[in-house]
């Protein structure tokens, strides 16, 4: 899944997606901190090609995007809405191809703006990238050339506090970014970064009125943390080999913001420091027991502003959930089983 697959809706339950060979999954809380529904499939009865992409806006919708088999050799976009976990998702709708037609070009990343509509952002066959957005009265505008060469397969799409939508994206030796100036406008290639990115390590967050921040890992293997206007710098050695899931959160008054990932033990390992003051450090910790190495780690804050972690081995299907003890520190629940 491009995105946080972990969110907590509007009516304050948390749930999950997940994604599967040719489906959407989605399970939720019966009631905030209870037991979970059982998973049901996301839009409707179409067969899907992974990965799909997931984004939320301030009203706490779930936009969900993916690609979907059309004739042989061809594939188009599809774009559902999720209004609140335990109700049924909208079918899946068509939205097209940023090349007309064609088959997949790359994995989606969603965005959603201020007034609630969905930015969809894909590679297009040319090596850049392509938006399709909702229009303001419903329905959705045309697609439209971002520009930028080379692009890699996973981009990272994030609102920023703002409500505008930003967009990353790597390409051989460098980072590019796109903003929107104002509310619905097309985003704008603002500035590029030579950087070494290692593919599919992109995760992008709101950390200030002012901007948004890209967390990544180089070629030599440290987690790195950017934001456009200046320079990138090196926060710690990478836990393991892929993206981190980062979430802002309060701890012991401090506004901060907590990293998760798998590590190269197959432990969850946490990273914590004060938001937007990486001078200060941060350190890895551990949790839980080894995980398959295609498990994957997101993070949400719930109701009571308590931290959740979920992993996910879509190998073996273990969804597993651990939220923050109401005590300092960062202190965890035992990880359980859904």
């Amino acid at each position: 899944m491009n995105g946080d697959w972990l969110i907590r809706g509007r009516d304050g339950r948390l749930s999950v997606y997940l994604p599967t060979d040719d489906a959407v999954l989605c399970r939720a809380e019966r009631g905030p901190g209870t037991a979970w529904t059982p998973a049901h499939r996301i839009g409707g009865d179409q067969k899907l090609l992974p990965p799909p992409a997931v984004g939320q806006g301030r009203n706490a919708y779930a936009h969900l995007v993916s690609w979907r088999p059309t004739v042989p050799g061809e594939a188009g976009l599809v774009h559902s809405t999720h209004f609140r976990p335990r109700l049924a998702a909208l079918d899946w709708n068509p939205i097209g191809h940023p090349n007309k037609k064609g088959d997949r070009t790359g994995t989606p990343a969603v965005a959603v703006d201020a007034e609630g509509r969905a930015h969809v952002f894909v590679r297009n066959r040319g090596g850049g990238v392509s938006m399709l957005g909702q229009k303001e009265k419903g329905g959705w505008g045309p697609w439209r050339d971002l520009k930028g060469r080379e692009v890699q397969e996973e981009l990272a799409a994030v609102t920023g506090e703002s409500g505008r939508v930003e967009l990353y994206a790597a390409v051989p030796n460098g980072l590019l970014y796109w903003r929107q100036e104002k509310a619905g406008e097309q985003p704008a290639l603002e500035e590029a970064l030579e950087a070494s990115v290692r593919p599919g390590t992109l995760r992008a967050l709101a950390t200030s009125p002012q901007g948004t921040t890209l967390f990544y890992t180089d070629d030599s293997g440290d987690l790195c943390v950017w934001r456009p206007g200046g320079k990138a710098v090196t926060l710690l050695p990478s836990a393991g080999p892929g993206p981190v899931s980062a979430v802002r959160c309060e701890l012991d008054g401090h506004d901060c913001t907590l990293l998760a990932q798998r590590s190269a033990s197959g432990r969850v390992a946490f990273a914590a420091y004060p938001t937007e003051q990486e001078s200060a450090g941060a350190w890895w910790t551990e949790s839980g027991p080894a995980l398959p190495s295609d498990a994957t780690v997101s993070l949400a804050v719930d109701e009571d502003d308590r931290v959740v972690a979920a992993t996910l081995s879509p190998s073996t299907g273990q969804l597993l959930l651990t939220r923050r003890k109401d005590e300092p520190g960062l202190a965890l629940e035992a990880w359980r089983e859904l």
